[in-house]
């Protein structure tokens, strides 16, 4: 689970910045399941959810896919005076009941610091820190102290210890690794489309768990869907046949040969989803961008309850309804159907969402932050707690419309209307 995530000179955040996911108020909790963030538009709220996505990048990549030449794909605040400021990213998790903080401090060409943390019982160890080329190890990395130390010769001044250390397998740093690349997921409305992955979910048997609540899901979501429907393949036919032979590679192994045969033939199932009494089916095509939106969310949504992780996603009211949403949150944060303690970080403008929706609370104060831009052009981030709302009897949704908590445009319709005039007595 995401404790907290805090950068500095990434894109619009040229201070430092930290996202805390640890209750203000909760007494039941240690991480709170929801975070949401809102502000204007190109206030920095996807800069925000960018910066942890670039640790994800630079966890994965920097060792594997990084050119040594290329030095570290960051983006810096532009609008700064010192362009060769370092950029910092950390991040503080809790992963099998175990606290680690993980950290790194950039340039344009090399990793500055790195530095990995475990909390066992409370107490801080010393898993590895690294100055430049230089790491140094604690005792508890035990014998893995003697491959680092290999590895630290091979390692590249672009390139995270952690990405190198994970590859090779260093024992003490592969559960935060494994977060990185297994349990911290984004789910992005620009890439949403019914690929393989939900496909897989959908083909699975009938009486496979996953499937049927993904089913529930989208009766109740009132749709109009009444089910799913698997319609056969299509059979290749000769021609379609000769295409898969001209190119396959003779050489390959036949079983390597069969898998890609299988591969095109699955490719031809399709999913078709049924409404109405009488069950009529349609094509995915046919389907709304919001039932689209709300079936993409739903096998890594309920996967993520089962079995923990934190999903993040950039503008989730893009295509869903508003009690949509609220049902998306309400599933986080209920302690019955989130058994695997998964959270949700999300950005929205949708400030429903602070008002009871048909009187069931969707977030809690604390489950709510901000982000503005000052009079020169970088980002600030800070919780509603620091208002100090009411538990009871405060309308957040009005208050934060009328700016009292920041963080929205300040635009008024005179001023839309009269720079139009400006444009056509200037044109005339």
């Amino acid at each position: 689970m995401l404790r907290s995530f805090r950068l500095a000179n990434h894109r619009s955040f040229r201070d430092e910045r930290e996202l805390l996911l640890m209750p203000a108020y909760s007494k039941d909790r240690d991480v709170l399941p929801v975070a949401a963030i809102y502000g204007a538009n190109a206030s920095g709220k996807s800069n925000l959810l960018d910066g942890l996505w670039f640790m994800v990048q630079a966890v994965r990549d920097s060792f594997a896919v990084w050119a040594p030449d290329d030095g570290v794909p960051r983006q810096p605040f532009k609008l700064d005076e010192s362009p060769d400021r370092s950029s910092v990213y950390v991040v503080e998790l809790i992963e099998a009941g175990v606290r680690y903080t993980y950290g790194f401090e950039v340039d344009d060409h090399r990793v500055l610091e790195e530095w990995l943390y475990s909390y066992p019982e409370k107490r801080k160890r010393v898993l590895f820190e690294r100055v430049g080329g230089q790491v140094k190890f604690g005792t508890t990395v035990g014998e893995g102290a003697a491959k680092g130390d290999v590895l630290a010769g091979l390692l590249r001044p672009n390139a995270l210890f952690l990405s190198l250390a994970a590859q090779s397998g260093i024992e003490a740093v592969l559960p935060v690794q494994r977060w990185f690349a297994g349990k911290l997921v984004f789910h992005r409305q620009a890439d949403a489309r019914f690929d393989h992955e939900l496909i897989t979910h959908f083909l699975r048997s009938a009486n496979d768990s996953l499937t049927r609540q993904i089913v529930d899901l989208l009766r109740v979501a009132d749709l109009g869907i009444t089910g799913v429907l698997h319609a056969e393949n299509r059979p290749v036919d000769e021609a379609e046949m000769s295409v898969i032979e001209r190119v396959m590679d003779p050489d390959l192994p036949r079983g390597r040969a069969s898998q890609l045969l299988r591969d095109t033939i699955e490719r031809r199932r399709r999913i078709q989803l049924t409404h109405g009494p009488r069950h009529e089916p349609f094509d995915i095509a046919e389907e709304s961008a919001g039932t689209l939106s709300w079936l993409m969310m739903l096998p890594t949504t309920l996967s993520m309850l089962h079995n923990g992780g934190t999903l993040v996603v950039d503008e989730i009211d893009a295509s869903l309804h508003p009690r949509l949403t609220a049902a998306l949150v309400g599933l986080f944060r209920s302690t019955e159907a989130n058994t695997g303690g998964a959270q949700l970080v999300f950005t929205t403008h949708d400030a429903s969402l602070l008002s009871p929706v048909l009187g069931d609370e969707v977030l809690a104060r604390e489950d709510v932050w901000f982000v503005d831009k000052n009079s020169e052009g970088a980002s600030d981030l800070y919780p509603l707690t620091d208002f100090k709302p009411r538990k009871e009897g405060e309308n957040l949704e009005r208050r934060y419309l009328g700016g009292s908590y920041g963080a929205v445009p300040d635009v008024e319709a005179e001023t839309f209307v009269s720079a139009v005039l400006r444009g056509v007595d200037g044109a005339a």
